[in-house]
């Protein structure tokens, strides 16, 4: 037998469950949701979504309502005649009329495990929490937001290094493979939904740019864990002089960014040779720094040529 599936998603952690639907022989996509194209970059010329992109060629429609709720967008749903909907990162709550639609309910590809960090960005909340472990839950999807059943879920630890990006990289291909292991499952019987601990449950809003203005009285750790969790957005950033100063995570070196010591919060110091920052616990000691419109370079060339940066406070 092979089902008839609607896809929902729109960024690029939603390609990888997309392309595994579209390669399994028991699963037929017969339509693909997503947002709408949006301006980007420089020149706000109108961008496709990963998603849309990924469908593109397949003779598979696209459809791209601004509203799910806006008239017309379930009558378009009921026209696939759907058996599942798979959704992965769509951007849009679903109403009960489109929970209701397909017979065998709408499943989501989450990325946490499940009840921990319900909500819309779980992955940087994994990394900045300090979390040791983060995953992939298959769940069934009710009425409230990330509630619903669980079907499976898969587990990975995160590497000292883990960056927001870096650990969206890998559950997103995690997400392909698990997705057509739980649904096969579900769909046969051997697999039975499993509901969450509400006692354990956290909460990921949604991020914001002005999330990433770092709070120089947090001790060093937990900055150093908000500079990771943040790459690439929406990025941290501190403000010197007035002007809005990003701090880079340093990839791949292995020098340290926590030294002990005390410093007035938001202070520039040295500190054993290099360029450090107050804070509430620890000297932070930032790598990579970027003025707006200016390239990324270490804090040692940055300071090269102002010479007020050293005892300045930054806000």
């Amino acid at each position: 037998m092979s089902y008839r599936v609607v896809f929902m998603g729109t960024p690029d952690f939603a390609v990888p469950p997309l392309k595994a639907l579209l390669d399994a022989p028991d699963f037929q996509v017969v339509g693909v949701v997503t947002q709408p194209d949006r301006p980007a970059g420089r020149g706000k010329n109108l961008q496709e979504s990963p998603v849309k992109q990924a469908a593109n060629g397949t003779r598979i429609p696209v459809f791209q309502p601004e509203k799910l709720r806006a008239p017309g967008s379930f009558e378009q749903l009921q026209s696939f005649q759907p058996d599942l909907i798979v959704v992965a990162a769509f951007g849009q709550i679903l109403r009960s009329n489109v929970l209701e639609l397909p017979q065998y309910g709408c499943i989501n590809v989450h990325a946490s495990l499940l009840p921990r960090w319900r909500g819309a960005a779980p992955i940087q909340a994994a990394v900045r929490a300090g979390d040791s472990h983060s995953g992939i839950t298959i769940m069934k999807m009710d009425a409230g937001l990330d509630t619903g059943d669980m079907l499976l879920a898969q587990s990975i630890s995160l590497e000292a290094q883990e960056t927001g990006q870096s650990l969206h990289d890998k559950l997103a291909q995690i997400g392909g493979s698990l997705l057509l292991t739980a649904l096969r499952g579900y769909l046969s019987g051997a697999i039975m939904p499993q509901k969450q601990d509400e006692n354990l449950s956290t909460y990921a809003p949604m991020l914001k740019k002005e999330d990433g203005l770092i709070n120089w009285g947090q001790s060093a750790l937990e900055i150093e864990r908000q500079v990771r969790a943040y790459h690439p957005w929406p990025g941290t950033f501190t403000l010197w002089q007035g002007e809005p100063l990003k701090i880079l995570p340093d990839l791949g070196s292995t020098l340290p960014v926590i030294l002990p010591g005390k410093a007035e919060p938001g202070l520039v110091v040295h500190c054993e040779g290099m360029i450090g920052i107050g804070t509430s616990e620890g000297i932070y000691l930032p790598r990579k720094v970027q003025l707006a419109g200016r390239p990324a370079v270490e804090v040692s060339a940055f300071v090269n040529g102002r010479p007020g940066f050293v005892g300045a406070v930054l806000g």
